[in-house]
């Protein structure tokens, strides 16, 4: 099986009238602590589908009103990370396969499954690349990648629906918000929480993390598939211990299942300590409520952690209760300590983000 390349080229958003003035956005302090890596979706579609030249033009459109994906990374003059609003363009490729798709799906990680998006190695400056790849059924392969310090999953998504909307001629709805600057810190500030070592490290001493201190070389990638009657009875029996409280939710549910699973198949010693580092989404948590239209990045972590013997021994309830509750701790008042503490401890301490490409994340 082999992808043929048909043509790799630059496009740039399709304005209406005179583009839009703002030269550059500056980065906020959820994009400076987020992963500097782009990120890769994969979306197959059955026919019938638009040619390419609807999907590009649809894309060139959703560009002018999301125009940081069309821009580039910089700094200005004080050194300070920016996005150049230059509509530079993002990198639009078309490819074809001489099978159908049904021939190789279900899609799984693989040479084969990177060869369906544009290439992330090397130095990148488009900040999205798509590749569309043609099947001989009619069915398409939609790969796209994007940098995540440009913007989050909800962001991404955000856009993700704008093109489509652009794609049957539709309104783009609703506009996304830019304003990055709407996160300012607190005077005087008011550090409530310890973000060293959970956003931020001091490269140049030891520490100590739950995720950091593993060997993650030889990791094996998988698929399952969870029956909608197993996950009800896994969410009884996690909330089982709730009484008349609120029942924890499928996710936390499903989460403290995976957590046990994978720390008993790795054969950790009892005292060891496991984590699990779960994103969490702050347009809903900070107060008043960030619209999810803004488009940037707005995530933070929740680090459920406990000794693995504990974790091992007690049933699924232990770990349910964990994530939900280091979930919570995760509010408004946290996010807003996270900025205090970002826009004034991390260049007095010379500190970096610990997030690394090499931990496993899961999204919420």
């Amino acid at each position: 099986m082999r992808v043929r390349l048909e043509s790799s080229r630059i496009i740039k958003p399709l304005h209406e009238g005179i583009p839009p003035t703002t030269n550059h956005i500056p980065l906020s302090v959820f994009d400076k602590v987020t992963f500097d890596a782009h990120m890769a979706i994969i979306y197959a579609y059955h026919p019938p589908n638009p040619p390419n030249a609807t999907l590009e033009t649809g894309l060139r459109k959703a560009l002018s009103v999301y125009r940081e994906w069309a821009g580039r990374l910089s700094k200005d003059n004080d050194g300070e990370p920016i996005i150049l609003l230059n509509d530079a363009g993002v990198r639009f490729v078309e490819a074809s396969m001489d099978i159908e798709l049904d021939q190789v799906m279900p899609l799984k990680p693989s040479a084969f499954c990177l060869s369906l998006h544009p290439s992330i190695q090397g130095n990148i400056q488009e900040l999205v690349q798509v590749q569309i790849t043609r099947f001989t059924c009619g069915s398409i392969v939609v790969g796209f990648t994007a940098d995540h310090t440009v913007a989050d999953g909800q962001a991404t998504s955000n856009f993700l629906v704008a093109w489509g909307q652009a794609c049957r001629g539709l309104e783009i709805h609703p506009l996304p918000l830019h304003d990055r600057g709407i996160f300012k810190p607190r005077d005087p500030p008011c550090i409530e929480f310890e973000h060293r070592g959970v956003e931020f490290k001091n490269p140049k001493l030891e520490q100590f993390h739950p995720l950091l201190d593993e060997d993650v070389d030889g990791v094996a990638v998988d698929q399952f598939h969870f029956s909608l009657g197993f996950l009800a009875k896994l969410k009884a029996k996690a909330s089982s211990r709730n009484g008349n409280d609120k029942s924890y939710s499928t996710f936390e549910s499903l989460v403290a299942h995976l957590w046990k699973a994978v720390t008993k198949a790795r054969g950790l010693s009892a005292y060891q300590t496991t984590s699990v580092r779960i994103s969490v989404n702050g347009r809903m948590r900070m107060d008043p409520r960030i619209p999810n239209e803004y488009f940037g990045n707005l995530v933070l972590w929740a680090l459920p952690t406990a000794k693995v013997k504990d974790l091992l021994r007690e049933p699924v309830p232990y770990g349910a209760k964990l994530i939900h509750d280091t979930v919570a701790k995760v509010n408004d008042n946290y996010f807003r300590s996270f900025i205090d503490f970002a826009s004034h401890k991390v260049k007095e301490e010379n500190l970096v983000p610990v997030v690394d490409m090499g931990q496993s994340v899961i999204e919420c």
